[in-house]
C-alpha cells in the first residue's frame, strides 16, 4: 500500500460470536493506533466499539477488514462504494479460500499494513444486465437458472451475438478467474490461473454433452432462455432477481470495477493446495 491508512472499515459475520468478539478487539486495537474506525451498521448492538456504525455502501475508508469466510467477502463486495477499498480478509469461515490471515495473526498483520508492508491484488469482476437494467457486479459468478428449483431450462448462449452453445441443464454459471474456484469448480469447471484474463462459462448438470467454455475477457456473453421463459439470476450467491417471460435474456461482460485484496505474498497455488482439493507432494 502506497499511502499509510488513516481510516478503516470493519465487516463481520453477525451470526458468529467469535467474529463479533474479534471485531470488538480489532476496533479497539486500531483506535489506540490513531485510526478512525467505521463498522457496518448491522453490527450495531452486537459489537462494543467506539467507532461509527454506517451502511456498507458508505464505508469509504482506506481499507476494509472482513471477519468471516468467502461468503462475507462476496456479500461485502456487492455493496462497497466504488472504487472498492482494499480488503484484509480474516478467516472465520470453513475454507476461506479468498481470506489472507487467521484470527490469531490479525493484529500482527495490521501492524504490517500500518507500516506499509503489504501489496494489493486486484481481481476482475463481471457486469450483468437484464432488460437494460444493471445488476450488482460479481466478484465470483453470475448464475442463470429456471424460475423454480431443479427445473431444467433450455438455454442459448451467444458470444458477441454469435450462437456458441445450446443446452438443456439446471442452469449455467458465468465466472471470473476468482470464481473459477467456487461454484463453477463444483459444477466441473476448470481452475483458472489469476493471471489469465478470461471468463469461464460452465453448465450446471447438463443433459447435453457440454463442458465448460473459456472466452476472452472482452467477450460479451448473452444467455437466452428458450423454455421456460422465466429465469432466476443469482449474483455471487447473495443478490437474486426473478426475470419474467417478457425479459428472457441476461448479458454478462467484464466490469470496469475490480475488487482489491491486501496480500503479503502471492500464494494462489498454496491456497489451492491447502484449502481446496489438492494435496502437496512434498
Amino acid at each position: 500500500m502506497q499511502n499509510l491508512p488513516k481510516t478503516v472499515g470493519i465487516i463481520a459475520r453477525y451470526d458468529k460470536k467469535e467474529a463479533l468478539t474479534l471485531a470488538t478487539e480489532l476496533s479497539e486495537y486500531l483506535t489506540k493506533r490513531g485510526l478512525e474506525v467505521f463498522l457496518e451498521n448491522t453490527l450495531e448492538g452486537k459489537v462494543k466499539a467506539d467507532g461509527k456504525f454506517v451502511p456498507l455502501k458508505d464505508l469509504k475508508t482506506d481499507f476494509i477488514i472482513t471477519i468471516g469466510g468467502d461468503g462475507t467477502i462476496l456479500r461485502s463486495c456487492l455493496s462497497l462504494p466504488k472504487p472498492e477499498p482494499p480488503i484484509l480478509a480474516v478467516n472465520m469461515g470453513v475454507r476461506g479460500f479468498l481470506t489472507e490471515v487467521g484470527p490469531k495473526d490479525a493484529c500482527g498483520v495490521l501492524d504490517k499494513i500500518l507500516k506499509g508492508n503489504a501489496h494489493i491484488e486486484k481481481c476482475s469482476k463481471l457486469k450483468a444486465s437484464a432488460n437494460g437494467e444493471n445488476l450488482p457486479d460479481a466478484l465470483n459468478d453470475v448464475v442463470v437458472s429456471g424460475g423454480e428449483p431443479s427445473k431444467i431450462v433450455y438455454l442459448q448462449v451467444y458470444k458477441d451475438d454469435v450462437p456458441v452453445l445450446s443446452l438443456e441443464a439446471d442452469g449455467i454459471i458465468v465466472a471470473t478467474q476468482t470464481g473459477s474456484t467456487g461454484y463453477s469448480l463444483s459444477a466441473g469447471g476448470p481452475v483458472l490461473d489469476p493471471k489469465l484474463d478470461v471468463i469461464v462459462v460452465t453448465p450446471i448438470c447438463s443433459l447435453t454433452t457440454v463442458r465448460s467454455m473459456v472466452f476472452p475477457a472482452n467477450s460479451k456473453i448473452r444467455i437466452e432462455s428458450v423454455r421456460p421463459k422465466d429465469m432466476l439470476v443469482l449474483v455471487d450467491g447473495n443478490y437474486r432477481i426473478s426475470l419474467p417471460s417478457k425479459c428472457s435474456s441476461v448479458t454478462v461482460e467484464q466490469s470496469k470495477e475490480v475488487s482489491s485484496f491486501i496480500r503479503f505474498k502471492s500464494e494462489f497455488y498454496g491456497r489451492l493446495q491447502g484449502r481446496l482439493f489438492f494435496k502437496g507432494t512434498g
